[in-house]
């Protein structure tokens, strides 16, 4: 090979490497950057409801979990102390609040949803109990506790759900049903539910979820 054959191969090798090196500098021409942003702009408008949905169903599981927690508290005090103890549920000011206490004492309430860290208005909280261990016909929501509609589970000294006020046995299944709020209305549930269910006199207890949490 001649020299001034390896001077020309020289030459283009230098040139090239150069072409690259300015190419990887000048970094994103407007086109690419633009391709960029709307992709990003389609992932995010296809994860976002995705994303929102995992939230809410997070948010009720919670509630749900806290729920299921303040029934078994209730139901191991009635066996420990022997005495009736209750679970109380109320909707104050579109607050979910709820009470473990003896069956005979005035409930001391607590706001469910912030023990749990989530915001009263992502939570809606129902139940198919009018009166002491006393079913009515479907769940209701948003539905305050006061002298004559007392959501309240009450449990004998053995674990076992207790008599009614009025002495007859308890009903059974009695439900209380954690929603996510409709997005027009969020006093009112959406299809999105998590409930914790007295399935027994004996105080068999079961959890489940959307439409199972209506009777």
């Amino acid at each position: 090979m001649s020299k001034l054959s390896v001077i020309i191969q020289q030459f283009r090798k230098g040139s090239f490497v150069s072409y690259k090196q300015k190419q990887a500098h000048e970094g994103f021409t407007l086109i690419e950057i633009l391709v960029v942003v709307i992709t990003i702009g389609i992932l995010a408008a296809i994860a976002g409801p995705s994303w929102l949905a995992f939230t809410n169903r997070q948010r009720v599981n919670k509630a749900n979990d806290a729920v299921l927690a303040a029934i078994q508290e209730a139901q191991r005090e009635a066996k420990k102390t022997k005495l009736s103890y209750s679970v109380s549920f109320t909707t104050d000011n579109n607050i979910a609040k709820i009470a473990v206490h003896p069956s005979r004492s005035t409930p001391v309430w607590r706001n469910l949803t912030s023990e749990i860290g989530v915001k009263a208005e992502q939570v809606v909280l129902g139940t198919n109990i009018s009166a002491r261990n006393t079913k009515q016909s479907s769940v209701s929501f948003g539905t305050q506790s006061n002298a004559t509609t007392q959501q309240e589970i009450s449990f004998d000294y053995m674990g076992a759900l207790a008599k009614k006020t009025n002495g007859n046995n308890a009903d059974t299944p009695l439900i209380v049903t954690l929603a996510v709020p409709q997005a027009s209305n969020n006093t009112q549930a959406s299809e999105v539910k998590r409930c914790v269910i007295v399935d027994t006199l004996l105080g068999g207890l079961r959890t489940d979820k959307d439409g199972k949490c209506q009777e």
